[in-house]
């Protein structure tokens, strides 16, 4: 367990890819923190089992992830009970899908604060311990949008942009700190978000469920396969490794050969 006696948030963690995160980290013995909306009994259920799996502390956190002061207070509230922290993976995203000139504007502000302005917040007030420390590791789910765009997603593609410049920007300024930044920009990964994106995409474009699949969303990946969260976690646990502490500043694809053409 080579991240026991470290300490990790993970932000969006309640489902999805960032439960995989959590579940990863955990497996390595970190404590966790967790965040995120959904059913409370089941919410308790995962931090329990996080707990079971890591022999250490796991909390939840409700922090709204549009909100700066409920993040800086979910950070303070690691250092407190956890320690750290040493880890940070920002993943709490939302999607919305229709063309610039439908997009309700309260719909781009809310995209542009959890999937980008957030990551901000959150490292702004996570850095200092990590300085502290003088070992760090920061982690963003970013996209392949991060790298290309797709119609009537333009505020998703802004954000998954700014979410790569900023990560690059801090890997930066905290190199010599012994923290590192990167992101890790998934192609389509079969989780609630991607699956709640189908009935917008069939109403845009006028394609069946099946159409949207293969034709929309695979259409690009050349393996043809979705990317599954526990491949991400896999590459997240790597990045923490003393192995990969000259990896920063990196934007991972792992796409299935999307960005590859």
């Amino acid at each position: 367990m080579f991240l026991k006696g470290k300490s990790a948030i993970v932000t969006g963690s309640t489902s999805g890819i960032g439960l995989a995160y959590a579940k990863a980290l955990a497996g390595e013995g970190a404590a966790v923190m967790i965040n995120g909306f959904g059913d409370a009994e089941a919410i308790e259920a995962e931090r329990a089992e996080l707990a079971a799996i890591s022999g250490a502390k796991a909390v939840y956190d409700s922090a709204d992830m549009t909100k700066p002061d409920q993040i800086a207070a979910l950070v303070a509230r690691c250092h407190d009970e956890l320690g750290g922290p040493d880890i940070l993976i920002n993943n709490a995203g939302i999607q919305h899908v229709a063309p610039i000139d439908d997009l309700p504007i309260d719909k781009w502000d809310a995209i542009i604060a959890i999937n980008l302005s957030s990551a901000f917040h959150t490292m702004r007030a996570a850095i200092p311990f990590m300085r502290t420390k003088k070992w760090g590791r920061i982690i963003s789910t970013a996209s392949a949008h991060s790298l290309v765009a797709s119609p009537n997603k333009s505020a998703y593609v802004a954000a998954k942009h700014g979410l790569a410049g900023l990560t690059k920007a801090v890997a930066l300024e905290v190199a010599t700190h012994g923290i590192t930044a990167n992101c890790i920009s998934p192609g389509y990964v079969w989780t609630p978000l991607v699956e709640n994106q189908i009935p917008g995409t069939m109403e845009t474009r006028g394609l069946t469920r099946d159409q949207v699949i293969n034709d929309v969303m695979l259409s690009a990946q050349a393996t043809k396969e979705f990317v599954t969260p526990e491949q991400l976690a896999a590459l997240a646990l790597f990045l923490c490794r003393d192995e990969a502490k000259s990896i920063t500043g990196a934007n991972m694809s792992v796409d299935g050969g999307w960005t590859a053409a």
